[in-house]
């Protein structure tokens, strides 16, 4: 911290003997022992240095891998608390921790030259009147994306803008989302990442950026300042970002990985948390310390988030997220995995209510992913705390499947629509607990979804790269063709599966580029690619597509019935109906039926309103919503509902153009649906 003339530098650590800080001027190292150490966190205040200031740390103290303490003075490490990280990692035998030889043995190379180093940042920004947007969930709509990806081909943003924060900040990427109509931006991973070494062996890298060395640096890759030759320039062009997001009225939620971290498995590089006190940051193995209990799988290790130096550390980057960089709310990757607690002990709610409970949280949107990585049977959707919203896995798969014609269920199809009352009412919650999703980062595209049966990510150099079980149906020609049935297939897809989730209760979330048409070339799995498979390709954007994305968020956010703020009450309440294709209302052996397709969806505008924000009635159209799963089409009875009430189609998933020509209608009379489709009715009263 930079303050009166100096800084201020501290750390902690817990096994340390003694804490060195190294400043750096050009290629000199100067070193100076911290003299202070205050329940284990070794601290010291340094005159005449200011911002712009490289540093990092060695450590002496015990090497004994059979406990797990791995103390080596020949590494720098990184400030696991820097603001600005410069430079990068240079992979090989000198970062390691361990004799390449003999790795019982410490080594004895010097890894400064071949490391990150922290950056002294002074808090200089002028918000100024930085407005936050604030939405409430029920008029939340997330558009998840990646900063380089969205830009790095978008022909609106400069060259030397793309790929970065301000390229995201430029007028031509807002003005794509402003368009669109969403609110809430989520960014996958901004905190400083590096690549791990069996993906630069392979010409790869880790573009989605879920390999962390630096929680609470802005990754510099991302930063035109950066690349321009500023030193240091990341933060204030995140913060610049942030601030022109907010006032065009679009929140930012960042993806933040705190399962683990870019220092991998016992053989990876020392560059920062197992330096400074391998025990307390990481958890290892019960029988054999020197190795890492793999609750992450693949990464390598697992974050202590039952340690309270790593729980401060995790509490302490949130909040510095939220209150200097001025984010709104975080996603929480694998969510379930932080709830692993001493020796692996699963106790989710330990560390979650901190988050919940935290006043200096209370304001943030607060996302989990609700998978544990280290038991893909563990599955904790619906086991959150109150105030966590819920990335939901059966809402995607229900709908995936119900499109693809598969027999889900229509009361599983219906209870996903309305909010998975079944995964959240039992614990006091809402529907807005529900953050639905058709596709995300991890998976097909939408496009993707309606091409290939198969995953197809053979550029990874994994054979068995990605999930095999995508619920995906090509609608009969794998990948790219010119079959015009097929693609006019595809789009109804696409349009169908749009529709259900712009018109489902809970909060939608848009993997960014879906409503383009974005493809992926059938990679579900695109971690590894920094390049055109990931990047948009806004050349070949759908634009028809995109005109059918805009109209149904447009819908949504015109008509509060579909943001309701609670469970609505049940078939037999008078805010909603439920009716077969006959215009009958549903029976338990309609409900029942394996085979059923077809469902209409009655929902009262005006019976027992929400109440908005600032506490006026929520009062709103009747809204009639046909689902037709068939194959072919299929007459609907409009159904009674209210007397004298006629019907004008809004929303046509087979024929968008054709909304505006269906005549008007009225109960008992009969109107079309297309094969796979959904038409939305508002209704008014014919003697007003």
């Amino acid at each position: 911290m930079v303050r009166d003339g100096g800084t201020n530098f501290a750390v902690a650590s817990s096994v340390a003997d003694n804490v060195v800080l190294c400043l750096f001027d050009g290629g000199v190292e100067t070193r100076l022992p911290l003299p202070g150490n205050d329940g284990d966190v070794w601290h010291g205040f340094v005159p005449g240095v200011g911002a712009g200031q490289e540093y990092g740390y060695r450590v002496s103290g015990p090497w004994d891998p059979g406990r797990g303490l791995l103390c080596n003075q020949a590494k720098l490490l990184l400030d696991p608390y820097a603001r600005a990280i410069t430079g990068s990692v240079t992979l090989g035998p000198a970062v390691l921790g361990y004799s390449v030889d003999n790795p019982d043995q410490p080594s004895l190379l010097d890894s400064a030259d071949h490391v990150a180093r922290g950056l002294v940042a002074a808090d200089t920004f002028a918000w100024g009147d930085d407005a936050r947007p604030r939405y409430h969930y029920a008029d939340t709509i997330i558009y998840e994306t990646h900063v380089k990806g969205f830009t790095m081909r978008h022909p609106g943003v400069p060259a030397e803008l793309r790929g970065t924060y301000a390229g995201l900040a430029h007028e031509a990427a807002i003005a794509h989302l402003l368009d669109l109509g969403v609110t809430t931006v989520e960014l996958l991973p901004v905190q400083e990442w590096v690549p791990d070494e069996s993906l630069l062996r392979r010409d790869l890298t880790n573009y989605w950026g879920y390999n962390t060395i630096g929680y609470f640096a802005p990754h510099q890759g991302y930063s035109a300042d950066v690349r321009a030759g500023l030193q240091g320039g990341q933060v204030a062009e995140f913060k610049r970002m942030v601030s022109a997001l907010h006032a065009a009225g679009l929140e930012v939620l960042i993806d933040i990985a705190f399962t683990h971290t870019a220092e991998g498995d016992h053989r990876g590089p020392t560059l920062c948390f197992r330096g400074l006190d391998n025990p307390a940051y990481y958890h290892l193995d019960a029988v054999y310390p020197a190795f890492y209990a793999y609750y992450s799988q693949a990464t390598g290790n697992t974050l202590n988030a039952g340690d309270p130096v790593t729980m401060r550390l995790i509490m302490d980057a949130m909040r510095y997220w939220l209150k200097e960089m001025h984010v709104d709310g975080f996603h929480f990757g694998l969510a379930g995995t932080l709830g692993r607690q001493e020796n692996g002990y699963y106790l989710l709610s330990m560390f979650l209510d901190m988050i919940s409970q935290d006043p200096d949280l209370s304001s943030a949107k607060i996302v989990a992913d609700p998978w544990d990585i280290g038991q893909m049977d563990s599955y904790d959707v619906g086991r959150f705390p109150p105030r966590w919203r819920e990335w939901n896995g059966k809402y995607r798969d229900t709908v995936r499947d119900f499109w693809r014609g598969r027999p889900v269920g229509l009361g599983e199809f219906a209870s996903r629509f309305c909010g998975s009352s079944d995964l959240y009412s039992r614990s006091g919650r809402h529907d807005t607990s529900s953050v639905n999703l058709i596709t995300g980062h991890d998976g097909f595209t939408l496009r993707d979804l309606v091409s290939y049966d198969q995953p197809h990510n053979e550029a990874n150099g994994e054979p068995d790269d990605g999930n095999p079980d995508n619920r995906s149906w090509n609608c009969g020609a794998e990948g790219p063709t010119s079959d015009p049935e097929v693609l006019a297939l595809r789009a109804r897809q696409s349009r169908a599966m749009l529709a259900t989730l712009l018109l489902s209760f809970g909060v939608p979330m848009l993997l960014g580029g879906d409503e383009i048409g974005r493809t992926q070339n059938g990679n579900n799995y695109a971690y590894c690619q920094d390049n055109e498979i990931s990047w948009f390709d806004w050349s070949t954007a759908d634009s028809e597509l995109l005109r059918f994305a805009r109209k149904l968020v447009a819908f949504r956010m015109a008509h509060p019935v579909l943001r309701r703020r609670r469970f609505l009450g049940g078939a037999e309440a008078s805010e909603l109906g439920w009716f077969t294709a006959f215009g009958e209302p549903m029976t338990g052996a309609d409900w029942a039926d394996p085979a059923g397709q077809t469902l209409a969806l009655y929902l009262n505008g005006s019976d027992d309103p929400d109440l908005a924000d600032d506490g006026t009635p929520m009062v709103d159209d009747d809204l009639l919503v046909l689902v037709n799963g068939w194959d072919s089409a299929i007459e609907f009875v409009i159904p009674v509902t209210a007397v004298g009430q006629k019907w004008k189609t809004e929303i046509d998933s087979y024929e968008p153009a054709a909304a505006a020509q269906a005549p008007v209608l009225e109960a008992g009379e009969r109107h079309s649906v297309g094969a796979r489709s959904i038409v939305v009715l508002r209704g008014y009263d014919s003697a007003v």
